[in-house]
């Protein structure tokens, strides 16, 4: 950090909701964050290091074991929905009110912090559900704010169950119309929006079953591929981008290890780290309201036609998510969360366009009643932008020392997605 930072800290606002902030700091560190100013770092409530902490080793456990299970059997539902009661179950025991953990109130606790500290200013970073969270910050507490930049953007009054199969959608069909725009990518891999329904499809009317050794390492596990679960990796970026169309063609000829290694992955879990109260709080409260079951698979529908629909009624990364809140029973916040932000402090929007969680349209849903907003699409990077972009690093420095003059955007025009991997016919 410089030996005289300047006087407006950057205060960071992690995604999730759930995880460790405190795992993101390299993250911040080697992004530049505090090269010129103090970088600020809170536990949202509920977190790791938060008190109370809201883990639930029991979801953690269970999530290991789903690897060798059908992506959205009823019994794999079953057995979710079990880990979620007995989280639920153990947590309210304990004096928990599940209902004090949303948005509203994390936001509150950001003003609180930077009142605490006495600082006139600051400004904020946050990315995916902090982009969330930074949006109603500055709706209800914009005293103090110099400025705003968000990242991966997931905007309050759109973020819902349905539109994660938009995002989905974008952020695979950017991947493919890279490898169509690359000569080499799309000589050797043609069709790939038709190969990956045909391959959706084909695993679920016949899942494969085999073993595969996490990428880490550690013994091989029992995995499951099916429809689901392909998708899924896909759209947690599970298998990179660049490597993708590879994977796909090897699936094809019958070799499905990339994705067989990579849905591995998530046999290893952290048991007891992940604050899976504070994501279900939030989902529950503020994302899955109001939207029916019938609203999550049209949606599905729209954005993939001929896909099984056995595979588009799960929301990416959030299967049974609707089974799970009516266990979960907190109240209905989506009068309060569902508003846009409208604001005149100077924000930046930072997007990838290869990002399968919150689609680089979504910036656009934000921008739109932010009067001074600077939205930039870096190609060929997916969620959360900054950290693997050095051009981002410099865009955000460049609106952090000067947020009401426009940034420094030059270096986006020179850039291009990494060249696909390309292996022998």
């Amino acid at each position: 950090m410089s030996a005289k930072p300047a006087t407006d800290p950057v205060v960071f606002m992690a995604g999730g909701p759930g995880a460790d902030t405190f795992d993101d700091i390299p993250f911040l560190v080697d992004s530049g964050l505090n090269r010129d100013r103090e970088l600020i770092i809170m536990a949202q409530r509920g977190n790791l290091y938060s008190q109370p902490h809201l883990a639930c080793p029991e979801m953690d456990r269970f999530t290991a074991k789903a690897v060798g299970l059908p992506y959205a059997a009823p019994s794999k539902e079953r057995l979710l929905l079990d880990a979620v009661k007995t989280c639920r179950d153990r947590l309210t025991a304990g004096g928990i009110d599940l209902s004090a953990y949303n948005t509203t109130e994390n936001a509150a606790d950001f003003a609180d912090l930077r009142t605490a500290m006495g600082l006139p200013s600051w400004n904020v970073y946050g990315y995916s559900y902090g982009s969330d969270l930074a949006l109603t910050y500055l709706r209800r507490h914009p005293q103090g704010i110099r400025a705003v930049a968000i990242d991966s953007v997931a905007p309050p009054r759109t973020t819902t169950l349905p539109v994660t199969w938009r995002s989905a959608h974008e952020g695979i069909d950017s991947i493919f119309a890279a490898c169509a725009a690359e000569p080499r990518c799309k000589s050797r891999y043609p069709g790939l929006r038709r190969t990956l329904t045909e391959q959706v499809r084909r695993l679920e009317a016949q899942p494969l079953t085999l073993n595969a050794r996490p990428p880490r390492g550690g013994d091989p596990v029992k995995v499951v591929l099916d429809g689901g679960a392909l998708v899924n990796l896909l759209v947690a970026n599970a298998v990179p981008a660049a490597d993708v169309p590879a994977a796909l063609e090897e699936l094809v000829h019958g070799r499905p290890e990339r994705f067989a290694r990579a849905r591995a992955a998530d046999s290893l879990q952290t048991v007891g780290e992940w604050a899976h109260g504070l994501t279900e709080s939030v989902a529950c409260s503020e994302w899955a309201p109001g939207t029916s079951a019938a609203d999550l698979l049209n949606a599905g529908r729209r954005a993939f036609p001929g896909w099984p629909d056995a595979v588009l009624a799960q929301a990416p990364q959030l299967p049974f998510q609707h089974e799970v809140c009516r266990v979960w029973n907190v109240p209905d916040r989506t009068a309060a969360q569902r508003v846009t932000t409208v604001s005149a402090i100077p924000t930046l929007i930072v997007s990838g366009t290869f990002d399968t969680k919150t689609g680089a349209s979504l910036a656009r849903d934000a921008a739109r009643t932010l009067s001074r907003s600077t939205s930039v699409q870096i190609p060929g990077i997916g969620h959360w932008v900054v950290p693997q972009s050095p051009c981002a690093q410099h865009v955000l420095a460049s609106f952090l020392a000067s947020p009401t003059a426009p940034p420094d955007t030059v270096c986006v025009g020179g850039l291009a997605p990494k060249p696909f991997t390309i292996i022998p016919k």
